[in-house]
């Protein structure tokens, strides 16, 4: 009987020392001050998930207007099947790489700058929702294993910043971000911008991280107004 209590006690420790971390993790992020400006010449790698659609589009809207060699390396996550993100994430590639270029000689030989990485979709279009959690949890391990495990085994090390916009997937993306937090590992910075389209209204996924993220931007002044949280910066896109 004795043991048994102590097996017990042991598991209550463990599983309240795991909820106050979980509780500080999450409460540093909403409490997040601003880290010191980068010098122009610093270099910072950047992920973003492109969401399919619509998400896509303004989400390299968003990218065309950095400064590629000062975000470099690049990761560009993308939902399984999604073979148009792809294609129009290249053909931005391609572009920038034109523009850096042009009136100067190109070493072929210099590594690509940008990397793909393919996860399972959380949920499908039209997806029953008997079925969902099963995708989600597919999902979120193939997040874990790129964002957690993967970085740590193998490198490289994950990028200092995870740009999201939604869909769905996003969430997944941001539990494997607080893994590393709560593992004590090195994790990206989480900024979330909503859709161009959301007026009045946050998104369904925007309602769900904007608890969790670093940074949340929205890009009319009416939601900005409804949470002092929100970073208004105007359109984006």
């Amino acid at each position: 009987m004795g043991i048994l209590a102590n097996c017990f006690l042991a598991i209550g420790l463990i599983i309240t020392a795991l909820a106050a971390r979980v509780y500080l993790v999450l409460n540093t992020a909403r409490t997040l001050s601003p880290e010191p400006q980068r010098q122009i010449s610093e270099n910072c790698s950047l992920a973003v998930f492109l969401g399919s659609g619509g998400h896509t589009s303004e989400a390299l809207s968003l990218l065309s207007a950095l400064d590629f060699a000062r975000y470099s390396p690049r990761t560009y996550f993308i939902g399984e099947g999604d073979a148009l993100s792809m294609r129009k994430a290249l053909e931005l590639e391609s572009l920038k790489a034109a523009d850096t270029h042009k009136g100067t000689q190109t070493n072929r030989n210099t590594e690509t700058p940008y990397s793909f990485v393919v996860i399972p979709r959380a949920r499908h279009v039209h997806q029953p929702l008997l079925t969902t959690p099963v995708t989600v949890v597919l999902s979120l391990a193939a997040s874990i294993w790129r964002i957690t495990v993967a970085p740590l085994l193998f490198g490289p090390p994950v990028a200092e910043i995870l740009l999201l916009n939604g869909p769905g997937t996003c969430l997944v993306l941001c539990i494997a971000a607080h893994l590393n937090r709560i593992l004590g590992l090195r994790s990206p910075r989480l900024i979330y911008i909503e859709s161009f389209a959301r007026v009045r209204h946050l998104s369904l996924s925007g309602k769900l991280l904007r608890p969790l993220v670093d940074r949340f931007v929205v890009q009319w002044p009416e939601l900005a107004k409804k949470d002092g949280k929100r970073v208004y910066r105007g359109w984006l896109v």
